[in-house]
């Protein structure tokens, strides 16, 4: 292992088991963890300051981002969200990976804030696996279905961007994958056209699903 260890940072779209995958790693052997995430929502019950999350207040999350004082940060259903650089740096001085569960743009903020992050995509099986996994999970509206497979279509372009590319087949087969990847081995062959034809259908996906919303909605 190196000096510092790296954050470990896991992108996908819905319906490809990123955070079953996260959270996998986290339970798993390894120096694996999650950080603790800032917020401007209020706390639930149960929850703790610097436990569960920073709370901040809105103007107090606003005037850190000002700072430089997250590695990456968004807005999330009203309230904002972000990782402290000071959670990525505590856990590298005691050799722990932190794994980063997030979206294309927070990867691209932490991609500029700390260089030596793993940046790992990772696919579903197919396009059909995808979108029964996003039907049996049993909570998605079809509209909802079909935003997600929108953000698919979008998030697939930014394939080149990552370091490594893995493909969900298999749970213990993709965990096994990207720790030899965090510990420098060879990653899995991957080509780029393998994603953009998987892009393409679900474009072609989207189309017939518009469709069949539309008439259902008649």
């Amino acid at each position: 292992m190196s000096d510092r260890a790296a954050p470990v940072v896991l992108v996908a779209p819905s319906g490809t088991g990123k955070t079953t995958l996260a959270s996998r790693l986290i339970d798993g052997s390894g120096p694996y963890v999650f950080s603790v995430s800032a917020t401007t929502r209020e706390p639930r019950d149960g929850e703790r300051d610097g436990i569960d999350y920073h709370f901040l207040e809105p103007k107090e999350f606003g005037d850190r981002v000002d700072e430089g004082w997250f590695a990456e940060w968004a807005p999330v259903h009203d309230h904002m969200y972000g990782t402290p650089r000071s959670e990525l740096d505590a856990a590298s001085a005691r050799g722990e990976h932190v794994v980063l569960d997030i979206d294309v743009q927070g990867a691209s903020q932490i991609r500029a804030s700390v260089p030596d992050a793993k940046l790992i995509f990772v696919l579903p099986p197919s396009v059909d696996i995808m979108l029964a996994r996003l039907i049996n999970r049993g909570t998605e509206e079809p509209e909802s279905i079909a935003r997600r497979l929108e953000s698919a279509v979008v998030e697939l372009q930014a394939v080149p961007d990552f370091d490594y590319v893995v493909v969900n087949d298999d749970l213990d087969e993709c965990v096994s994958k990207i720790r030899n990847i965090v510990e420098g081995q060879e990653p899995p062959a991957f080509h780029e056209q393998d994603a953009e034809q998987m892009r393409r259908e679900i474009v072609e996906l989207l189309e017939g699903y518009y469709n069949m919303y539309r008439q259902d909605s008649e």
